[in-house]
């Protein structure tokens, strides 16, 4: 007897009937018929709407995904006073750079010594002692060489200071406290001798005094003690751009936090919107990786225009491609970073599915692990209910642990390639242990799981 639904919902024909029994009334086979079509029109509709759907989403997410890299990379280097220094600390020790700062000191300290005046003084103070003309000439005459001998004794013992680990110590050092009195400024925090005051930056006298005081005590000066506190500041600039600097800053650390979690959502609602899971997932991860190349070529663009536009006279082309390649490091290294989990990603899309290779991948490495396993059981070491527990819960097990895997990079604070292999390497060691575990059970059971279902389309 067939059963009955609200109006405009046919059913299909019961078991074995050539019709269909609607409202008391057994449709005809013609009638069937368009039903059944009207049916699968319906179910191509549906799919055609959600691949649409999910198509948008997947392409908001790939156009995110390098603003997301950038944004979150610019944060971490705005905001972190610690990453900012690990990431500007090898310039320190850079050749290039330390042959650009040796020679700028060596030519700072040389013009600020008057050799004209001191072979003048050396010259005159011969005349007068009566030395012979010609004696007096040469001394005039040394303003050359001594300028030359005292830029090579000063070069050399910049250059020594400058190798050595107490100007990476001071590098660092400078470029933290620098990097904290920006984003005091930027941020209008107050603490530290320079803070923004509404569009003003200001200098606080009070902890100048302070430090003065402490360093004058210090060298022995204990009358220095008795200066009191100032609670004077004096404007050091006015800046109309501050503001807008600031709200730059906090609409920085909203995107470096934000955004990337926005660009991960779309991704996750486009595999699960697609009518093809698995097919999204492997189109997902492949536009991600092109797009981390996407910005890796623009990186590279960035760079030559940098070089082209900075003046030899201001900083040789060496020294400035350093500057950029350190600076831009770990933006680099995010995106390839990300490069490889994408490709890691949809590989191991492509390895769950139907395909001919897919399948050929798993029946190996099943066909290895039964072996394996075959050879500990005959050996007595068997893993018993636990093993046979595994063998039947094979996709479970399977699952958690690249859970597990993909939350361990979530959690990595700054994750890299290195970072990358030894997750994917750890979690395919685990996957092989539990295969070989499972295969050690004994018994006669089929420890072999069927390849996965589905499809890629």
């Amino acid at each position: 007897m067939g059963g009955t639904t609200g109006p405009g919902a046919p059913e299909p024909p019961p078991s074995g009937g050539t019709g269909a029994q609607r409202a008391g009334r057994t449709l005809t086979a013609e009638e069937d018929a368009e039903y059944q079509r009207l049916r699968r029109a319906a179910a191509v509709g549906h799919r055609r709407t959600r691949a649409a759907g999910a198509s948008v989403l997947l392409v908001l997410a790939l156009l995110l995904a390098p603003a997301a890299v950038v944004a979150a990379w610019a944060e971490a280097t705005v905001d972190d006073r610690s990453r900012y220094v690990e990431t500007v600390a090898p310039l320190a020790s850079d050749p290039a750079i330390q042959q650009t700062v040796t020679e700028r000191l060596t030519d700072e300290a040389v013009e600020n010594v008057d050799v004209e005046a001191v072979t003048d003084e050396l010259a005159r103070t011969l005349r007068e002692a009566g030395a012979p003309p010609r004696v007096v000439e040469g001394a005039e005459q040394l303003a050359g060489p001594l300028r030359s001998a005292l830029r090579s004794v000063v070069e050399r013992v910049v250059g020594e200071v400058v190798a050595s680990d107490a100007f990476e110590r001071a590098w660092e050092a400078a470029n933290g406290e620098a990097h904290d009195a920006l984003l005091r400024v930027l941020t209008g925090r107050d603490g530290g001798v320079v803070r923004a005051e509404g569009e003003d930056v200001q200098l606080d006298l009070g902890e100048v005094v302070d430090e003065v005081r402490d360093r004058l005590v210090d060298a022995g000066f204990e009358q220095a003690a008795a200066i009191p506190h100032s609670e004077r500041t004096i404007t050091l600039f006015h800046a109309e751009e501050l503001s807008r600097a600031q709200n730059a800053l906090r609409l920085l650390t909203v995107l470096g936090v934000w955004l990337p979690l926005v660009t991960l959502v779309l991704a996750a609602l486009a595999v699960w919107a697609a009518p093809a899971h698995r097919l999204m997932l492997v189109i997902a991860a492949l536009g991600t990786g092109v797009m981390m190349l996407v910005l890796l070529a623009v990186l590279a663009f960035a760079r030559q225009r940098y070089l082209d536009s900075v003046p030899p006279a201001a900083l040789p082309a060496e020294a400035a491609a350093e500057a950029f390649d350190t600076l831009v490091r770990f933006l680099r290294a995010s995106a390839l970073t990300l490069l490889v989990v994408s490709l890691i990603t949809a590989a191991a899309a492509y390895l769950y599915g139907p395909g001919r290779l897919a399948h050929g991948v798993r029946s190996a490495v099943n066909r290895g692990a039964a072996a394996v396993g075959g050879a500990l059981s005959r050996k007595g070491l068997r893993t018993g209910p636990t093993g046979r527990w595994l063998a039947g819960h094979r996709s479970l097990t399977t699952g958690v642990v690249i859970a597990a895997g993909a939350v361990t990079l979530m959690l990595w604070n700054y994750p890299t390639v290195g970072a990358v292999a030894l997750v994917v390497g750890l979690v395919v060691l685990v996957l092989l242990a539990l295969a070989v575990a499972a295969s050690a059970a004994g018994g006669d059971e089929d420890t072999t799981e069927p390849a996965p279902g589905g499809s890629l389309s």
